[in-house]
């Protein structure tokens, strides 16, 4: 593997709302892997996964009010993303290697019955756990991402996707803001960016865009066979997009349509943008919370 990045703990000092003690998981190849794991070990896992360019600190305001009802939760970061260990070059990411590396953790962390929470990248990530190990998750709740499998990609994201390609600038925090409904406090946008303190940091964030397997991809047929499983899945699966996301906009509709385990009325949609655990983390929450019980854990 080429130079890996280690984000210095400095840069972290001042994070607001963010209470939670670091843990870490070393990889197979040697990479540190940073996950939050809040509430009692012996609780119904919700596993919270973000997506690009984000980190765990996105799901702060959610992570309190969930192991408040009786759950534990785990909000890992991307390798690439957060407090993870970032490598430098874009060509170490694929999308294959992604959905390797967190689910090497997963299996590591000896998790069952697991509540999959998702949005953007976290979707595609963890969808594709989902389809590799549906025995091990009770139920799914995502939000504003999907697993596409060759489409055409949407014009706003086109627009993302030539965006984090050519842009002589990468402002992480600036992204999230503009991606939001909510004026975030500048120590908010500040704790987004406290990641990349090189440019050579942003690598991950940089490439992501160009792997979302749209149009001829190498991942599609990896696609395909996930949504075989998912068109099985009999477990609750519950959409909750926002109503102002023009990236997502109406993809809930194949999972509604195509997965058994969303034949419900649990379905709703939340208030913001793209990132909805800034705009509307309690309407998320109680999407949650619904479709645990739904589950019956």
């Amino acid at each position: 593997m080429s130079k890996v990045h280690r984000t210095p703990d400095a840069r972290f000092a001042d994070i607001p709302g963010y209470p939670f003690d670091p843990r870490y998981h070393i990889l197979k190849d040697g990479l540190r892997l940073h996950y939050v794991d809040e509430g009692p070990q012996g609780g119904t896992p919700v596993l919270m996964l973000h997506g690009e360019p984000s980190w765990s600190f996105l799901y702060r305001k959610m992570i309190g009010p969930v192991v408040e009802a009786g759950y534990r939760v785990l909000a890992p970061d991307l390798i690439g993303f957060g407090k993870s260990d970032k490598p430098t070059s874009k060509s170490e990411f694929t999308y294959q290697r992604h959905v390797a590396w967190m689910r090497e953790w997963f299996e590591a962390m000896g998790l069952n019955n697991v509540i999959l929470v998702c949005q953007d990248w976290g979707s595609l990530i963890g969808l594709r756990l989902v389809a590799a190990m549906p025995e091990r998750f009770a139920a799914v709740v995502l939000s504003n991402g999907g697993l596409p499998a060759g489409q055409e990609p949407p014009p706003a994201f086109a627009k993302w996707r030539a965006f984090a390609k050519m842009s002589p600038v990468f402002p992480i925090g600036g992204i999230i803001q503009r991606a939001t409904t909510t004026d975030l406090p500048d120590s908010v946008v500040q704790a987004y960016n406290a990641p990349y303190d090189t440019r050579a940091s942003k690598a991950a964030a940089r490439i992501f865009p160009a792997l979302v397997p749209l149009g001829d991809n190498v991942e599609v047929p990896a696609q395909l066979e996930a949504w075989q499983v998912l068109e099985k899945f009999e477990k609750p699966f519950t959409c909750c997009f926002s109503d102002r996301d023009p990236i997502t906009r109406g993809g809930f509709t194949p999972f509604q349509e195509r997965i058994p385990g969303a034949k419900h009325d649990l379905h709703r949609t939340l208030h913001g943008g793209h990132f909805i655990q800034e705009d509307d983390p309690e309407g998320f929450v109680g999407a949650i919370l619904d479709t645990a019980k739904l589950a019956g854990v």
